[in-house]
């Protein structure tokens, strides 16, 4: 299987607003939180609203603010609430853990267990 990450993930569990519009184009303005972060987006968690991919919402974390594009989206397993994968327009260190993030060692794909007498 191949790895399509261009970025190292750190589990981060961190409240967020999110404004934007939702599948129906109505706006809204919800606090979620991220379940992890890379130097360049997101997974998000808890959202109520179903977000639409490709779409532009804003994030706020303390009192920085970025723009995300949405790049996937699903229902949450057994919830109602939905988990985005975003994406940022603009690339900045949101969430301040630039060190942390950069002193991760890159995902290497897992390789594939040799048959068994080989």
């Amino acid at each position: 299987m191949e790895n399509k990450r261009r970025c190292s993930r750190v589990k981060a569990v961190l409240p967020v607003r999110v404004t934007g519009n939702d599948i129906s184009g109505n706006s809204y303005s919800e606090l979620v939180h991220t379940l992890d972060v890379t130097e360049s987006g997101a997974r998000l968690g808890a959202l109520r609203q179903a977000l639409k991919v490709g779409s532009l919402i804003t994030v706020q974390y303390k009192q920085h603010r970025a723009t995300f594009r949405v790049v996937w989206t699903e229902p949450a397993p057994g919830r109602t609430e939905h988990q985005a994968g975003i994406e940022a327009v603009n690339h900045r260190d949101l969430w301040g853990l630039g060190a942390e993030l950069r002193l991760q060692v890159p995902i290497q794909p897992l390789e594939p267990a040799a048959p068994a007498g080989a």
